[in-house]
């Protein structure tokens, strides 16, 4: 259009930059569109288009400074002309246009530039608006959906999810987070979002700061913060970050509640090449102020802090519970979560008896030995909440040990305490025990303390009621299975002392029947052959029928024996190695001898093996049994072949049974049984 030898087409950045957006020359030469220039030197046309806000030109580029000048006496530009596209009253970009030629461009370029920076800036406008518009009607919708939650009145833990996943989605992030910086210098994430496909495991931590992590640097700067390369970040989040999560680079932005730092709302990408959108920081921070209005409108900043640290708390309990975590270890994780949570100087969880004394199951304290110690005894009795609780089955409190009694409460007074709470520990409407916290401050304990504690105390009911019910289910089984082989053992003797025994006498008769025959009646004699016959083939049936009922062998001569008798019998060759000679409990050997005996007949009917080895070894408090062939492999428990019944009869013991059986590959079987009398 007007005669030059090149054009282009750029952007104003924050910070005084320039990126190309789009390029033309006459020659077809290329040019990196996509490069950021900084408006650096005393003249070019980036710099007189910007800081005079109207068209400009330069007819000799010889001794201007700056990169972009530089850039153009590099490749041979003699003159240039450019101007503003300014859209909607502000200066968004600049065309311009150049010559290789000594003569400067005609007097008209800079007006005719114009015509085309009013027709680009119109384009823009429009593409701007319509982008606008669909961006604020998409923050719009997410904020009205928080609005929503906050208006009536949803669980804080509901809240902070909902928000985590709005900023996420809506930002494009594969992964975001929200978190709650403590007294202590660490933050606790309270909630985190994964795109689909992507996932972000809920570690509440809390976390250290102590590197140059996001959070960190957001502690110290109060200010929106992002990372583009994690490489040499140190600390214990970022190392989180980068090796468990694979993040790339990382945006966050403050959560200022009433003036206060009081958490931080995180997105994480895991593009190599592609960090966050530089606009990323300032539509988080817009997003975290709203945020910030939603949570100081919640009843208080307080009162949000210590809800989000409670269910820190109690999800850190909950996933204790959830595993099946030991009883020792999750007793001692409640009170400390516990005390730290309430900030008091003590918290003990008790266990009733029947006896009418209370049992101190554990306990903490912040300070010092924790009083009465653990396993320590109380008669109840007397003005003390050990005792309330007992009689009431409720929730209590003292608000002051001045008149307490009875041993637990002179044991209180005793410690120094001033005040405590407490709350039952029901199991399956039972009462078990009490978690009880105590307070050596002047202060009365806040008075939603006990319904605080009441939370803690259901899921240890949780914890102990399907402790209980697998201990259950577990002496069930056993008593099952030990009923069965008690009924075997009576079918056996029955067996042995009846029907055998009377076979074995009637064969008797008819060998003395057959003595006494005349002679010259031999067709009588072969009839009581063959009857004297048939009662010897039932009888061996029966001892056979009766082998597998409960091998008689197994009581008089132990496991070795029955196991070198099974050996015999097999019919596929069997390698034995017993490594134990003193008799183990009846269950467990009888449990050894079914193994074996299940695992011979698999390996000949299923397996086709042409060898069995077995291995048994008792050593210390355990029976360890290892039965392995060179057959077919490709054994399944779900599918039968006896080994869900081999299963229950070990684990009902407390034992534990593995199957290994890769196809083609043959059978091993691994079986660990606790010795016990």
């Amino acid at each position: 259009l007007v005669g030059a030898d090149f054009a282009r087409l750029a952007r104003y950045e924050p910070a005084d930059a320039l990126t190309f957006v789009a390029a033309w020359s006459r020659t077809g030469e290329q040019f990196p569109v996509g490069s950021r220039w900084a408006l650096t030197g005393e003249d070019n046309i980036g710099v007189l288009v910007l800081r005079a806000g109207r068209p400009a030109r330069i007819d000799e580029f010889a001794g201007i400074s700056g990169p972009l000048a530089a850039d153009a006496r590099e490749r041979g530009v003699r003159s240039a002309a450019g101007a503003p596209i300014i859209v909607e009253g502000r200066i968004w970009g600049v065309i311009f246009a150049g010559s290789n030629l000594k003569q400067p461009l005609p007097r008209d370029t800079e007006a005719r530039l114009v015509s085309v920076t009013e027709l680009v800036a119109t384009a823009i406008a429009d593409a701007e608006s319509r982008a606008g518009i669909t961006r604020l009607g998409e923050e719009q919708a997410a904020l009205r959906r928080v609005a929503t939650l906050v208006a009536r009145g949803a669980p804080a833990e509901e809240l902070f999810g909902a928000v985590t996943g709005e900023a996420g989605r809506l930002l494009g992030a594969h992964l975001a987070g929200m978190g709650s910086y403590q007294s202590d210098d660490t933050v606790t994430v309270l909630a985190t979002w994964a795109a689909e496909g992507e996932q972000h495991p809920l570690d509440p931590g809390p976390w250290p700061l102590e590197g140059g992590d996001l959070a960190s640097m957001i502690r110290k700067t109060g200010r929106p913060v992002r990372i583009e390369d994690y490489q040499n970040v140190p600390g214990r989040i970022a190392a989180f970050v980068r090796d468990q999560l694979g993040i790339c680079s990382s945006v966050a932005s403050p959560i200022v509640v009433e003036g206060r730092l009081w958490g931080t709302l995180f997105l994480h990408s895991k593009h190599t090449h592609q960090p966050l959108p530089l606009d990323t920081e300032s539509r988080l921070a817009a997003f975290t102020e709203l945020v910030a209005t939603a949570v100081a409108n919640t009843d208080s900043r307080a009162g949000l802090t210590r809800l989000a640290n409670e269910q820190a708390a109690l999800r850190r309990i909950a996933t204790l519970v959830a595993r099946g975590a030991p009883a020792d270890e999750l007793f001692s994780a409640v009170p400390e979560e516990t005390g730290q949570l309430l900030r008091v100087g003590q918290a003990t969880m008790i266990r009733y008896g029947s006896d009418g004394t209370s049992t101190i199951v554990t306990n903490w304290r912040r300070t010092g030995e924790a009083v009465p110690p653990i396993g320590a005894r109380e008669r109840l009795g007397g003005n003390n909440l050990t005792t309330i609780i007992s009689q009431t089955r409720r929730p209590a409190r003292m608000d002051s040990y001045a008149d307490a009694s009875g041993a637990p409460g002179v044991a209180a007074r005793g410690a120094g305490f001033r005040s405590a709470a407490g709350a039952p520990v029901i199991v399956q409407g039972h009462l078990w025990g009490a978690l009880i916290v105590s307070s050596v401050d002047e202060h009365r304990l806040p008075l939603d303390t006990e319904a605080r504690l009441a939370s803690f105390t259901e899921l240890v009911a949780t914890a102990i009621a399907n402790a209980e019910s697998f201990a259950e289910l577990t002496a069930s089984r056993a008593r099952v299975v030990a009923a069965a082989d008690e009924t075997r053992r009576r079918i056996e003797r029955d067996l042995h002392d009846g029907a055998q025994q009377r076979l074995v006498s009637l064969g008797l008769a008819v060998q003395a029947a057959k003595a006494e025959v005349p002679p010259g009646l031999g067709d009588l004699e072969g009839e009581l052959a063959h009857v004297g016959e048939g009662l010897a083939n039932v009888l061996g049936d029966l001892q056979e029928m009766a082998r597998g009922i409960h091998p008689a062998i197994l009581a008089k001569g132990g496991l070795g024996s029955a196991l070198r008798t099974l050996a015999r019998r097999s019919s596929v060759p069997v390698e034995l190695d017993l490594r134990t000679a003193a008799r183990l409990p009846e269950p467990v050997e009888v449990a050894a001898y079914y193994v074996v005996s299940e695992a011979l007949t698999n390996a000949a009917k299923h397996a086709h093996a042409s060898v069995v080895h077995v291995d048994i070894e008792a050593a210390g408090q355990a029976l360890r049994l290892r039965v392995r062939d060179d057959g077919a492999g490709g054994a399944d428990p779900v599918r039968g072949t006896g080994l869900i019944g081999l299963k229950d009869r070990v684990e009902a013991l407390g034992g534990t049974i593995t199957v290994h059986s890769p196809p083609g590959a043959g059978t091993s079987l691994d079986v660990e049984l606790p010795v016990v009398g």
